[in-house]
């Protein structure tokens, strides 16, 4: 009798480390099913917002070059360029700062719960 629950808790022991290692093999299926879909799917926006940043870039560039000539001094091109952009991040810190927090956070949360 003695020997009969010995082999029973062995084999429940048995049971429940195998179910054990099965509960953590999934869960790390999970989780890299859920960061393979994370970043599979911002690779195409990480390659757009690269493009978009450089096609911003030298829109600024040519912008300032341009603005410069025509006031008479290069720099003052670049130097209102700077103080527009520095116009609309002060406006952006303080009047849509919780806007935009609230919309990244929630796409964050969206899809880690895909």
């Amino acid at each position: 009798m003695k020997e009969d629950n010995s082999i029973l808790i062995e084999k429940l022991f048995e049971r429940a480390t195998e179910y054990g290692r099965t509960s953590y093999d999934l869960l790390k299926l999970r989780t890299l099913d859920k960061l393979t879909n994370i970043v599979s799917s911002n690779i195409p926006r990480l390659v757009i917002f690269f493009l978009m940043s450089l096609f911003l870039l030298f829109l600024n560039l040519g912008f300032s070059f341009w603005l410069g000539e025509i006031i008479g001094k290069i720099y003052y091109g670049f130097f209102i360029v700077g103080a527009f952009y520095g116009i609309i991040g002060i406006f952006i810190h303080f009047f849509m700062r919780k806007y935009f927090k609230r919309i990244i956070g929630n796409y964050i949360i969206k899809q880690v719960l895909k």
